[in-house]
């Protein structure tokens, strides 16, 4: 395993991270305690959750990934071995179930304490907004939604001054964004600085071959502001596998159950570009999955690259794909597709 450290600590994390979504959904516990397992005797120590999972999200299914990453710690006893993350929803429709107050200082304070206690620990390292109040292009938004986007912008002061008094109490260690954008993140910088308040220390939003727009203002914000990406939806919900193309819809799959969630990767053009990727992963003798997560891996802005696996055969291709060190000629051939077809998956 390769490691690095959340910028701005002393906390070192390994290069993959574990995602957990799928617990408690198309996962059982005793898969994800597994999962656990495994990748901890592969070096992995950084984990990540959020209070909506399972996801698809369900008023039934709120909160089992991180009961199940609970009884997993009490289980096992692993607590101090692991970087553990996780989120406190944002408003709107997806998630009226939970509260509709979004980043309130009660919202906050509900987060967190239901989830210290699903997850049966008494703090947790890396607490993430998981995503804006206001309207962002994210979520397979690929435009910023002006004509209707017509909520005020959070209120930084106020959420950086609830997230520090539980900095405080010990039970969160460091902050993060999720789905957000160069103007959200630099609004919290300069917030946090102008009031000397903790600092966003990482940013988690969605890169892949296919979608690689963080590229356009965000990679600069994280490298000269060390703010570190955690890149999630790496294979892009499965479709960079290769295991959907030609129209195929394997059974158990995510893209099966849930055709939604997918449906943002599979434009023509998207099926065209990993066509072209899936070439270059034969030609180099690896598997489609390692090329793209290996790409994701080597990038200077990239802290952590957020794996996910419903079967244990994928989990060890995902963490394997750290010991694939891509050649400067691989990653050419992977840019003149780039530049062929750029950002097909909005």
């Amino acid at each position: 395993m390769k490691y690095t450290t959340l910028p701005n600590t002393d906390i070192k994390t390994s290069k993959i991270c574990l995602g957990t979504m799928t617990w408690g959904n198309q996962n059982t516990e005793a898969e994800g305690h597994e999962q656990m397992d495994y990748a901890l005797e592969q070096g992995v120590n950084f984990f990540d959750t959020a209070e909506l999972y399972s996801v698809p999200a369900t008023a039934e299914t709120y909160g089992a990934t991180e009961k199940i990453i609970g009884t997993w710690f009490k289980k096992t006893g692993n607590r101090d071995k692991v970087v553990l993350a996780s989120k406190i929803a944002g408003a709107g429709d997806y998630t009226a179930h939970i509260r509709k107050d979004g980043f309130s200082k009660r919202a906050l304070t509900e987060a967190i304490e239901n989830s210290l206690t699903r997850l049966q620990t008494d703090y947790i390292d890396l607490y993430q907004l998981h995503w804006p109040e206001r309207g962002v292009n994210c979520f397979g938004t690929r435009d910023y939604p002006y004509k209707t986007s017509t909520k005020e912008a959070e209120n930084h002061l106020e959420i950086l001054e609830t997230l520090q008094d539980f900095i405080k109490q010990g039970k969160i260690k460091h902050i993060g964004l999720s789905n957000e954008t160069p103007w959200g993140t630099m609004k919290y910088l300069q917030t946090a600085k102008e009031h000397n308040l903790p600092r966003m220390v990482t940013i988690q939003n969605s890169y892949s071959l296919i979608h690689r727009a963080y590229e356009y203002g965000m990679s600069e914000v994280s490298m000269r502001e060390n703010v570190g990406l955690l890149a999630y939806s790496p294979l892009a919900q499965g479709v960079l596998s290769g295991k959907y193309l030609n129209g195929k819809l394997p059974e158990g799959a995510r893209g099966t159950l849930f055709p939604n969630f997918i449906a943002r990767y599979k434009t023509p053009g998207a099926e065209k570009a990993v066509l072209e990727y899936q070439k270059i992963a034969a030609k180099y003798g690896m598997t489609l999955s390692e090329l793209s997560l290996a790409f994701v891996n080597q990038l200077p802005f990239v802290t952590s690259n957020i794996i996910g696996a419903t079967k244990m055969s994928q989990l060890k291709e995902n963490i394997n794909s750290i010991n694939i060190d891509l050649s400067d000629e691989i990653i050419a051939e992977i840019n003149a597709v780039h530049t062929l077809i750029p950002n097909p998956a909005p």
